[in-house]
């Protein structure tokens, strides 16, 4: 899946951004949510639409959807506690936790959940859980080890050159993923 996660944009922008992004991406294989703008997503098509934890709540989002015509509109949500993964399950496909390590990009949600909490997590949501912040090579397998359905990533996705170079190698370390 790729997030379309540009927050400075205004609507029209990021419905072309989204759009050109849908045409190269879904000839690979690859979904493609918008980052917390339900408008957007329904009205470029995209797969589905993911929500930050200060967002509309999951179950309100699929009402929208639904009554929209898309009932098969993604919904993921970001949780950094148990109780946030639990009431993202209400309504959301999948739910993103974190963050799992220490990472400069996500040090405003506090200091990193570590594998305990993040298990926590995993066993508390009722949809399947990808574990986000500070996961690298050197970690992945351990976030995978507490359950979670996958990672998500920014820099271990995001350097040019890299991102190819990367997937083989988790590929490689986890066989049957």
């Amino acid at each position: 899946m790729i997030q379309i996660r540009e927050r400075d944009l205004d609507a029209q922008e990021l419905s072309r951004f989204t759009s050109a992004a849908i045409e190269i991406a879904r000839p690979a294989g690859a979904l493609v949510l918008v980052n917390d703008r339900v408008d957007v997503a329904l009205a470029t098509g995209a797969d589905g639409v993911h929500l930050r934890a200060s967002s509309l709540a999951a179950r309100e989002v699929r009402r929208i959807a639904e009554a929209c015509g898309r009932a098969g509109l993604l919904v993921g949500v970001s949780t950094h506690s148990v109780r946030e993964a639990a009431e993202a399950s209400n309504g959301g496909d999948f739910v993103i936790a974190g963050p799992v390590f220490e990472t400069h990009s996500k040090m405003e949600f506090g200091p990193p959940l570590g594998l305990r909490k993040f298990s926590k997590i995993v066993r508390a949501s009722a949809v399947p859980v990808l574990g986000i912040g500070g996961v690298n090579l050197n970690n992945f397998r351990s976030v995978l080890e507490c359950g979670a359905a996958g990672i998500a990533g920014i820099g271990l996705f995001s350097t040019p050159g890299s991102v190819a170079e990367n997937v083989e190698m988790i590929l490689r370390l986890t066989p049957g993923l």
